[in-house]
């Protein structure tokens, strides 16, 4: 099994990843899929602590099964804000020092773009980003990408479709930092114009040369992609109801226009699903979402691995 596969101490964007820390990332994820029951003593005797801001089903799950999988104890608070002495008024950067003394590791979701690095920058144990308002969740990018590169092999020269809540989408911004790493690679960005993709984003794809078009005509982009990565309009992000409902509902995958893909095409979801994929759609072997959530689990036990290799005193 690979060790020390990176000197990476936190987890807190996708940009930090290059391609040869992916390749290794995933040949020690495969490691995981194939003995996950197998590797308990990975992290025996140590503690993972979950600390949740924000509500969370595939992302705290897996990594507490990953824990337990891998050995370790875990902590959890779901609700921080309600359940924890953040109700009282303790700030981030004081929670995290009082967690430090009781954990080996701290699985941060936050409502806060900024909050992982501010986490980071005075804890002494490492910190894994788990979703930090609207600005990354590297870990989901890592199982998405892994998710692609199951499915064809290669993480490039490929055609990707980004459709839905675009401005507000953590896991947009992390998958395309991670994807534009890779030649050849395209993107067609599907949204509401009230949802259109972060000018940050595609200022980064015009000083790498990488191409991408703005669109809203789903239908025809549907044709032509080897991936659909669909998300939800998020509503807890929109400050205007009316905004909200402008934009919800307009871009849909259901049984009549997932038959415009074509027959090796994946669609993926980072989930929960409102409206935008049909249940009926389940069924199509290019729904990959459950797939893909489910690499979670794997991918967050090499996190947790590569981590404690690398962070061994």
């Amino acid at each position: 099994m690979a060790k020390n596969i990176s000197p990476y101490k936190h987890v807190i964007n996708s940009q930090q990843f290059d391609e040869k820390f992916i390749k290794k990332f995933f040949e020690l994820t495969d490691y995981m899929k194939k003995h996950e029951n197998e590797v308990e003593g990975e992290l025996k005797h140590k503690i993972v602590s979950l600390l949740f801001y924000q509500p969370s089903t595939r992302t705290r799950f897996s990594f507490e099964a990953a824990a337990k999988l891998l050995g370790a104890c875990t902590l959890m608070t779901e609700s921080a804000e309600l359940f924890s002495s953040v109700s009282k008024g303790e700030s981030l950067e004081d929670t995290i020092k009082i967690v430090n003394g009781y954990s080996d590791f701290i699985v941060l979701r936050h409502k806060e773009n900024d909050s992982s690095d501010r986490a980071a920058s005075v804890s002494k144990v490492p910190i894994i980003n788990a979703g930090s308002g609207t600005g990354q969740h590297p870990t989901q990018a890592l199982l998405d990408l892994y998710t692609i590169y199951n499915n064809f092999k290669r993480t490039r020269n490929l055609k990707i479709a980004v459709v839905g809540d675009l401005a507000r989408g953590r896991t947009v911004n992390s998958l395309v930092y991670l994807l534009s790493r890779y030649d050849g690679n395209e993107f067609y960005f599907v949204a509401p114009e009230n949802c259109r993709i972060k000018e940050g984003i595609t200022e980064h794809l015009d000083e790498n040369h990488i191409r991408y078009i703005e669109t809203t005509d789903l239908n025809s982009v549907l044709k032509k992609v080897d991936v659909v990565y669909m998300t939800r309009i998020q509503k807890e992000y929109f400050d205007d109801l009316e905004e909200y409902q402008k934009a919800k509902g307009i871009f849909v995958i259901n049984k009549a226009n997932i038959k415009l893909m074509k027959k090796d095409a994946i669609l993926m979801h980072p989930l929960p699903r409102v409206d935008e994929i049909a249940p009926e759609v389940d069924s199509d072997p290019r729904a990959k979402y459950f797939e893909q959530a489910r690499n979670g689990l794997n991918v967050r036990m090499a996190i947790l691995k590569m981590l404690n290799d690398n962070n061994k005193k």
